[in-house]
């Protein structure tokens, strides 16, 4: 097959993979490699379909290059956790692994699971063998493949909740690449006799052109973000059972600055399917994109891309035609916010759930306030689990009376007992970016918490602190941190500038616009403040900070991905 195939007219990658043998690449001998801490540069990309990024420390670069040394390199590894569930026991090896061999720290992403940072590379198998360990693994949580499934995540909020994240994990385990590669690599198995032929059923011998995405949705809440999404499925209800499932295709946030032809993408509704049929038609979507997604250019690969140059009727006739049958027409269906409820919620078995803020998503000690300690004896001590959400917050799950009071008591022995904490504060995003993402050109995580405390200082000024405001930070405009699904979004442009985008709505169904550009922190603070003070006098009853800033004309409503700009 190769000798059919024009290499020079695809991206690099695609060779890449095709010659990866099914993602062992060189990997063995990249990590036997005494003389650096980075991989082979092919392997970097390879690396990614095991859930493992190569980064290095970009606030020791300057003093590195000095003294002639390599970067200082380190790995991120991804879990696999469809719905974001763990167990307590996978809570404490996730713990225990982050201590001895990352940063000291746990991340929880927008994509409902954990990262570890700062793993060396003499390092990364055992902690790859500690993860499995727990029951868990990366398989496919980066690379061209289907990713992390995500759902809805509080078990309290809906007895349909076992439902969600039982198909969660179907079409996580049905869409996984088959390729023993894995194993072999980090788990020590038999290694495949490579004379053998290996095939991957439904991934073929060059994945897909790009990264997939997949959530599940359980209205009225849009916790997922499932316009986000390259393939959403939106649970409709009926008599207090799930009937079905609308589909949602195209979505998708990343763009590139100074390239309008890269641009953030709501996906489409277009039908409806009946429960049994879901992994089917998240196969065949995938499929669709397989064989029709762009090659060549990697910038233009997602399935956003794919459905706007055949067109969406092109696209459902495609799916149609794989899947032997035409989808029903979509049912109605409302969502009335995105972001996470917090605090307690007893479910109707009467078990409770506590959804805990975890600003940036990252669990840590720091000074008095030990949130990592407190969660590592809460799992020591309860009969329950943790659910990660996709706003990177961590819901205690699933508890008796008694370990209610358990959370409370280690809670508020490590100084973390909920409190009060502003509408602004509690709906916001901020991705890693500096100093280990390659990426960045700008802070967010590392930056987002003092400048919302900048801007509560104004809602206060107009009594806002309750208002529910949607805000979001990225270090550059790839849109993990889903900035551009925010009421409030920012964007770093370089060191301390910030591109501001408004109009977000508040159920996540409409795409921001650029307002300004690269504004320093002052700069925000003063094209904020005259606005919050609009929408404190003017807002109508119930009307959310990204309407009221579109009906009175800040920005336009951006109807059309392709129409958005940077």
């Amino acid at each position: 097959m190769s000798d059919t195939i024009n290499w020079e007219a695809l991206s690099e990658v695609e060779k890449l993979k095709y010659e990866s043998n099914y993602l062992r690449g060189t990997l063995v001998e990249s990590l036997a490699d005494p003389i650096t801490g980075a991989i082979a540069p092919g392997d970097t990309q390879i690396s990614k379909f095991h859930g493992i990024y190569q980064q290095f420390d970009r606030d020791l670069d300057k003093e590195r290059k000095r003294q002639k040394l390599e970067p200082a390199y380190s790995f991120l590894i991804r879990v696999r956790m469809p719905g974001g569930v763990a167990t307590t026991q996978q809570w404490l090896q996730m713990d225990t692994l982050s201590d001895k061999y990352a940063n000291g720290t746990l991340k929880v992403t927008t994509r409902q699971t954990f990262q570890l940072h700062g793993v060396l590379k003499k390092n990364l198998k055992t902690t790859m063998k500690g993860i499995n360990k727990a029951l868990l693994d990366t398989i496919a949580t980066c690379g061209d493949v289907n990713r992390n499934v995500m759902c809805h995540p509080n078990p309290a909020e809906s007895s349909l909740y076992k439902e969600i994240v039982e198909l969660a994990g179907k079409i996580s385990e049905h869409l996984l690449p088959k390729t023993k590669a894995y194993h072999e690599i980090w788990l020590d198995k038999k290694l495949v006799d490579s004379s053998k032929i290996e095939v991957e059923p439904l991934y073929k011998d060059r994945y897909l052109p790009r990264k997939f995405k997949l959530g599940i949705a359980l209205p009225p809440y849009n916790d997922v973000d499932i316009f986000s999404q390259d393939l959403g499925f939106i649970a409709i209800v009926e008599k207090s059972k799930i009937v079905g499932y609308n589909v949602a295709v195209g979505g998708g946030l990343g763009s590139t600055f100074a390239m309008p032809e890269a641009y953030p993408r709501l996906a489409d509704v277009i039908g409806f399917c009946e429960s049994n049929q879901v992994v089917d038609v998240a196969e065949k979507v995938v499929a669709v994109q397989r064989d029709h997604g762009d090659r060549k250019n990697r910038k233009q690969a997602r399935l956003k891309y794919t459905i706007d140059r055949l067109g969406l009727e092109k696209f459902k006739d495609e799916l149609h035609n794989y899947l032997g049958h035409n989808l029903e027409a979509p049912k109605k269906f409302s969502f009335s916010r995105n972001g996470d409820r917090l605090g307690w919620k007893q479910g109707a078995d009467g078990k409770w759930s506590l959804t805990l803020f975890v600003e940036g998503g990252r669990v840590r000690d720091k000074d008095k306030f030990k949130l990592k300690t407190a969660l590592k004896e809460i799992a020591e001590l309860i009969d329950g689990q943790f659910i990660l959400t996709a706003n990177q917050n961590v819901i205690v799950a699933n508890l008796s009376d008694i370990d209610k009071k358990v959370v409370n008591e280690r809670l508020k022995a490590n100084r973390v007992a909920p409190g009060k904490i502003s509408g602004l504060r509690k709906n916001s995003i901020a991705c890693v970016a500096l100093n280990t993402c390659p990426l960045a050109f700008a802070e967010a995580e590392r930056y987002l918490p003092t400048l919302v405390s900048k801007i509560e200082t104004v809602l206060e000024e107009y009594n806002l602190t309750k208002e529910e405001i949607v805000i979001r930070m990225t270090g550059c405009p790839n849109g993990c941190g889903r900035p551009y699904l925010a009421e409030i979004g920012f964007v770093g442009k370089s060191i301390g500038h910030y591109n501001l985008y408004l109009g977000g709505s508040f159920n996540g169904d409409r795409l921001n616009t650029l307002y300004k550009e690269t504004l320093t922190e002052e700069q925000i603070l003063n094209e904020l403040k005259p606005i919050i003070a609009d929408y404190a006098k003017n807002k109508k009853t119930k009307e959310h900070f990204g309407d009221f800033v579109i009906r009175k004309a800040y920005v336009k409503a951006i109807l059309k991905g392709s129409d958005f700009r940077h």
